[in-house]
């Protein structure tokens, strides 16, 4: 298949091929008319300036006089013309031959020539009716004394082939120009077409090994992101951003599937197969059962929230789904929904919320998400009869929210990884049986797809979970 490069290539230079022809064929063309019109005009004025003196010389001698032969050949010699001049009928006087070989002295020139000659119009290429062999250009004018009287003609005349000498050996120069030129007009093609497919070549090369599942390949922006080809490299990064995130959300989404379902898969396998083969005694089969209940719950539990994390990540990873909102009266309204669990373990919940509506720009269902597992997290771990503290603010152009809550302190070594997916301090698992250790890892996720950050502090008793939010404009 041929690549787009030579094809770009092929019809960019057929259509330098095609321009050039076409400005060849006029340069020749005009130029050609341009020299022989400009020797034409040489050869008119030449002609004028021996008629001039040959009217000056006949007041005192004839035509076949030194002095005008004299003048004819330095005309001749100067311009690289033939000149001869005849008497008023026709008959040659004075050619710029050299003598004796001139073979033109004594011939006449028709008379039908001369009439045209006589009315100065004479400017033809003709062979003057058998006075030359072969046809020449020719132009003539009439000789008058100072009274008027026509006393004879010039005849100024070359082949046209002399005529244009200097133009062919111009044209030879500027044909070797030409083609020159050509040639670095096909290079620079070749240059900038490669250089125009090359962005090309690095997609369909990327767009291979995006087949293969290497989304790690990126193409190297090398144009201005305004035009055409910038744009497209551009999207297609963009393009290859989001398969590269959505294969990775993919490989967590096995990952904490496959690292979450081994042991009660195991467990439940095991019991299973030790009722089967007899191995459980009947009178404890239903407290097996019992168990492969549980563990077949729990595994509804993570899949559930799994799928729950998967979408959350989603949705909150997308701009579009970010608007303005009142974040006071959102805390409000979740703190509503845990008043009877604090009551229940009798905590005392200090709202610190400011006077003035703090609105900020996010998606309202993922900080609601985050919020809730914040409270819910301080609701389990706070000691019974404590206080947990919400608290609201604004500082450096940013929302803060903070929850704290007083508690078991988290182990120094577990703050580091208190993030991380399916990760459980000592605390949590005493205390969060139930729990798989999403709920921190989405806040965390949520949180970073908003380019913002989230922090914890654990000490003395007292644990603080604190993030940013930006504030809306």
């Amino acid at each position: 298949m041929k690549s787009i490069y030579l094809r770009t290539f092929v019809a960019i230079a057929a259509l330098v091929s095609i321009c050039f022809l076409i400005v060849a064929l006029s340069f020749v063309g005009l130029g050609r008319q341009f020299v022989i019109s400009e020797y034409r005009k040489d050869m008119e004025n030449g002609a004028r300036e021996i008629a001039r003196t040959a009217s000056a010389i006949s007041q005192t001698d004839t035509l076949d006089s030194w002095v005008l032969r004299m003048n004819v050949s330095a005309v001749a010699n100067a311009t690289g013309n033939q000149v001869f001049v005849t008497d008023r009928d026709g008959m040659v006087l004075c050619c710029s031959d050299h003598d004796p070989a001139c073979e033109h002295i004594g011939l006449t020139i028709p008379r039908e020539i001369l009439a045209c000659a006589e009315e100065g119009k004479l400017e033809k290429t003709s062979d003057l009716g058998g006075f030359f062999k072969t046809r020449r250009y020719v132009a003539a004018l009439p000789i008058r004394s100072a009274g008027g009287e026509l006393i004879g003609f010039v005849f100024v005349n070359n082949l046209s082939g002399n005529m244009l000498g200097a133009w062919s050996t111009f044209l030879e120069i500027a044909a070797i120009i030409a083609a020159v030129v050509f040639c670095a007009a096909l290079a620079v093609t070749m240059v900038y077409t490669r250089h125009m497919a090359r962005p090309l070549d690095e997609i369909a090369s990327a767009s291979r090994k995006f087949a293969r599942g290497d989304f790690s390949v990126r193409v190297k922006q090398t144009e201005d992101p305004t035009d055409e080809m910038g744009a497209l490299i551009e999207s297609f990064n963009k393009m290859a951003d989001s398969l590269e995130q959505a294969e990775k959300r993919r490989s967590e989404f096995i990952a904490n599937i496959s690292h979450e379902l081994r042991t009660p898969m195991t467990t439940i396998s095991g019991f299973a197969d030790g009722i089967l083969d007899g191995t459980i005694p009947q009178d404890k089969q239903e407290k097996y059962l019992r168990s492969i209940r549980d563990e077949t719950r729990r595994l509804s539990r993570l899949v559930r929230e799994m799928l729950s994390v998967s979408q959350a990540r989603a949705k909150a990873a997308d701009p579009s789904s970010r608007t303005n909102f009142d974040l006071t009266e959102l805390v409000l309204q979740i703190l509503l929904s845990f008043e009877s669990r604090a009551t229940k373990k009798g905590l005392d919940v200090d709202p610190q919320l400011p006077d003035d509506h703090l609105m900020v720009h996010a998606d309202k269902d993922a900080i609601t998400q985050v919020i809730y597992n914040l409270l819910d997290n301080a609701v389990k771990f706070a000691d019974r009869d404590s206080c947990l503290v919400l608290r609201l603010y604004k500082d450096n152009g940013k929302a803060y929210v903070s929850v704290k809550d007083q508690g078991e302190t988290i182990p120094p070594d577990d703050l580091p990884f208190i993030f991380d997916r399916f990760h459980k301090s000592d605390r949590s698992r005493s205390l969060d049986k139930d729990g798989v250790g999403l709920g921190l890892y989405l806040v965390k996720t949520i949180i970073n797809s908003h380019d913002e950050d989230i922090a914890v502090k654990s000490e003395n008793g007292m644990t603080e979970f604190v993030f940013t939010l930006p504030l809306a404009t």
